[in-house]
């Protein structure tokens, strides 16, 4: 065991908020190690990682096999072994099998040996989380006596949920609650989490330290943001959001507890910048966690693919992305001359590949079972197939990913063609209404984010974004002659999708009730499309996918109230 005093006056904990990769255990293991030896340059005393960082949050049903388990088992028996140096313990997160049941535990590392083992109580199972399919519910915990501290560990949910957890703590002698978290971002969700703490702050009467996980999992982006609560409610310490960092904390133990010493308290992204840098830092690791080398798009001279190159150039470098114009009969000289103005503000490469060949092969090889009917969507559907299957070829042959560039609006109606611009690995933009689409345009170009690639300036050329939006597939073609203008289309669809409100409420907002009918329906009939559609960021509280899940065969439509 540690030499260290017993009844400590004073404490220097670290908060490691790092970027672990799901299912690289070996590599999760060396980034705590080295984060252990990075804090015991600063003398910490002990080292607070986040929530199943030795396997990676959240693992979902990988969790159910055995050698997965017995592995991060391994690797935590590895990292307590390292503790016996007498430097710092460590608090870390990972999945334990105990008695025949799975548990989201933490473990308490100390002396070269598992000091203790607190499991989750309160499994999340709704939104994005799915907990109590694969985890047990640990029983209502006690403390950890670490060095002569009382350490009250609820992990995440336990003290979001009404059992109690972090009350028992205290009433169980806990001096100080240390929480790993594992909370994906989501717009304006920081605030609430500081809501969240200080209810438990003052219902505890106890500090209260916040370490959150960082890092893009497929459609989720943990944005770190940890902080710490003193039991006075002072804000101690705020760590900087969608950025790896390690805090060393200074702890002094007085007559009314242990107090921490102010620490810095980062300035962090609001509103359109901070969706960016989620929409960006979700597409980076995306891209380099699962091994490609570089990205391809469709660059159309539309807004939506030039958002879309702005934030690959932003998380990867000019030089991994690649933007692709496939122009046909319709395709404007306008359209031709923003994306190439596109591609060369932003420094990326850009080749143009007519598809006029391909379109009239299948048209040609189509005609004898056409004969005799008019031409319609098809035909149009054909161009957008012809260039996701192009697309997709250079996937291949080069090994790039490509970029899938629909918007939540386009997403939520299915204006969008499935095999066709819905082909791709991966859509930073999935979860971002269109309306928004064109507000962090008019950003970018004034800001630069600052964990950004790319340069400052203008990015996105003026008049994408001011042109009237247009799939380009027949003459003269605009998206407002199947839909209603995006302000109208947009609100609507917040109140069908985030806010599950009824036809008639939504009515009553100053929407004709036969529109709002439409659109319903449109959301309804599109789901086939959006099971099949690639991953993309969450941003808003109910992303398709992980939140919104509906059946594909519905036939439930909402009766108007008179």
């Amino acid at each position: 065991m540690s030499h260290i005093d017993e009844n400590p006056a004073m404490l220097r904990i670290a908060i490691a908020q790092l970027n672990p990769v799901m299912g690289d255990i070996a590599g999760n293991l060396a980034k705590a190690r080295a984060a252990r030896a990075q804090a015991a340059k600063s003398g910490a005393d002990l080292v607070l990682f986040t929530e199943m960082f030795i396997s990676g949050y959240s693992p979902e049903d990988l969790v159910l096999r055995p050698s997965f388990v017995a592995a991060c088992e391994l690797a935590i028996k590895e990292l307590a072994a390292d503790t016996a140096d007498q430097g710092a313990g460590v608090v870390i997160g990972t999945p334990l099998l105990r008695d025949g049941k799975l548990y989201n535990a933490v473990v308490v590392l100390d002396g070269g040996a598992v000091l203790a083992e607190r499991f989750k109580v309160d499994l999340p199972n709704y939104g994005e989380f799915d907990e109590k399919r694969v985890f047990a519910s640990g029983d209502l915990p006690g403390p950890v006596n670490f060095r002569g501290v009382r350490l009250g560990i609820p992990i995440c949910e336990d003290i979001w949920g009404d059992l109690g957890v972090a009350e028992t703590l205290a009433e169980s002698g806990a001096e100080l609650l240390l929480v790993p978290n594992g909370s994906p971002y989501q717009r304006d969700k920081l605030d609430l989490r500081h809501q969240v703490v200080l209810r438990q702050v003052i219902e505890t009467g106890l500090p209260l330290i916040y370490a959150n996980q960082l890092g893009g999992q497929d459609e989720l982006v943990y944005d770190g943001g940890s902080f710490i609560f003193n039991a006075d409610r002072s804000l101690a310490l705020q760590m900087p959001q969608f950025k790896e960092e390690i805090a060393v904390t200074e702890w002094s133990r007085g007559e009314d507890g242990w107090h921490c010493a102010q620490s810095d308290i980062a300035t962090l992204p609001q509103d359109l910048e901070a969706d960016y840098t989620a929409c960006m830092l979700g597409l980076r690791d995306y891209v380099n966690k699962n091994g490609f080398k570089d990205v391809i798009l469709g660059l159309s001279g539309g807004v939506d693919s030039a958002i879309c190159a702005a934030i690959a150039v932003d998380a990867l470098g000019a030089e991994r992305v690649r933007g692709i114009m496939l122009p046909y009969r319709y395709t404007t000289e306008e359209s031709l001359k923003d994306a190439a103005d596109c591609a060369k503000v932003l420094g990326c490469r850009y080749d143009i590949v007519p598809i006029a060949e391909p379109v009239e092969g299948f048209l040609s090889a189509l005609s004898p079972l056409f004969a005799g009917t008019q031409s319609d969507v098809t035909e149009e559907n054909l161009q957008s197939r012809a260039r996701g299957t192009i697309l997709m070829a250079l996937s291949n042959k080069f090994g790039s990913m490509v970029m899938t560039t629909g918007n939540k609006s386009e997403m939520a109606v299915g204006y969008a063609t499935l095999y066709g611009d819905m082909n791709g690995g991966f859509n930073p933009i999935k979860d971002v209404y269109k309306t928004r689409v064109y507000a962090l345009c008019e950003w970018r170009n004034k800001h630069v984010p600052a964990t950004s690639l790319g340069h400052a300036g203008e990015v996105i050329p003026v008049n994408i974004i001011t042109k009237v939006p247009t799939a380009e597939l027949r003459e003269n073609q605009t998206d407002q002659d199947s839909l209603p203008p995006y302000p109208e289309l947009d609100d609507m669809l917040q109140c069908l999708v985030e806010g599950d409100m009824s036809v008639s409420e939504i009515a009553a907002r100053g929407h004709d009730a036969a529109v709002v009918k439409r659109i319903e329906h449109l959301v309804y009939i599109a789901e086939y499309k959006r099971r099949q559609s690639a991953p993309g960021v969450k941003i808003t509280s109910k992303n398709f996918g992980r939140d919104r899940r509906y059946p594909i065969t519905n036939r439930y439509r909402d009766v108007l109230e008179k």
